[in-house]
């Protein structure tokens, strides 16, 4: 069997390669996430879960947004291996194929995942039967975690019976969830983002991955304000909406995670962007590949950083005129005076 031919059978059973040689990682949406192709913890490197065999946006060819590297699924064969020689990278291909081929699931029904549970019309759907905020768990879990700045929030929405299938086969359950809208540049919905919370509302609910997302989510975001020449973007929901109670009026977006945000895609007019950094490792590369990308088209990169883990962290502990002025520092000067709450 040729090599084409093989990163082909496995891009059909791509999530069973990432489950099994990227053990470190977990599924998101159409996409495996983990730190790189080597195994290691993190959120950088993306694989495509789902897609055409063979062409762009194919089934296992992956990104890592930290190094800009990308490969299809026998480079992560080789590097989680430490294999060399092609001849051995392709006698385990073949050994791993021949264990999932003996399975009982046909790759048919693995291919008709996306299009029941994971499309952008699933996405919109869901979306629209789910209502505001206000007066609901996902208000109780925002304001639990320091965030009172809510207005503006309409990506955001509650359902108080959302589906939760554990990832190890077990029984559905409902939960409640606040649900994010992911939009395009042109505001149009590709995807969905679930938080499920905890019965009163005060956490995550009490289960292995409370966050997922659905549809179509690279490149795009879940937004807050219209962006003009001026934005911020980060990876998380809490961590923006954090931020944003001090800058209130600066268009923001939530990427959703470190991978998405270094793809995350740039409005015509944007002039300068703040990046929001999460202070561990894949937010450094992260920052830094954005960055890179912002200056080759011409956008101004400025990179605002947390004292702590993350902003979220930083609302908590040191309270809003904390996190006002640690911003405040890191802001240009024009932008202090136009979007921090609470200055001159």
């Amino acid at each position: 069997m040729q090599a084409a031919d093989l990163a082909i059978r496995l891009g059909q059973r791509a999530e069973a390669v990432c489950r099994y040689y990227l053990s470190n990682g977990r599924r998101t949406g159409k996409y495996w996430i983990v730190g790189d192709a080597r195994n290691t913890p993190g959120r950088s490197m993306f694989v495509r879960l789902f897609g055409p065999q063979i062409g762009k946006g194919a089934a296992g060819k992956w990104t890592d947004a930290a190094t800009g590297e990308h490969g299809d699924l026998l480079d992560i064969i080789r590097e989680s291996t430490g294999l060399v020689d092609f001849r051995d990278v392709g006698r385990e291909a073949r050994r791993f194929l021949n264990l999932t081929e003996s399975e009982a699931v046909p790759s048919s029904d693995i291919k008709s995942v996306p299009t029941i549970i994971g499309s952008p019309e699933a996405s919109r759907r869901l979306f629209n039967m789910a209502q505001p905020i206000f007066g609901t768990r996902v208000e109780t879990y925002l304001r639990q975690r320091a965030i009172s700045v809510l207005h503006g929030t309409s990506a955001l929405r509650f359902h108080p019976h959302c589906y939760y299938r554990p990832e190890d086969g077990g029984s559905r359950q409902t939960l409640p969830a606040m649900i994010a809208a992911v939009t395009d540049l042109h505001g149009k919905q590709t995807g969905a983002h679930r938080t499920w919370l905890s019965s009163d509302g005060v956490d995550k609910a009490p289960v292995a991955t409370p966050r997922r997302a659905m549809g179509d989510l690279l490149g795009h975001a879940v937004r807050f304000g219209t962006a003009g020449t001026i934005m911020a973007a980060g990876e998380g929901i809490e961590t923006v909406l954090s931020l944003r109670c001090v800058l209130p009026d600066l268009p923001i977006a939530a990427a959703l995670s470190a991978a998405h945000l270094a793809a995350i895609l740039f409005p015509p007019s944007l002039r300068r962007l703040y990046i929001i950094r999460d202070n561990d490792r894949a937010g450094a590369n992260v920052c830094h590949h954005l960055a890179d990308r912002a200056h080759r088209a011409g956008i101004e990169p400025i990179v605002l950083s947390p004292g702590l883990a993350d902003f979220n962290d930083d609302l908590r502990r040191f309270g809003m005129e904390g996190l006002r002025e640690s911003v405040g520092e890191q802001l240009f000067r024009r932008d202090r005076i136009r979007y921090l709450r609470g200055t001159e």
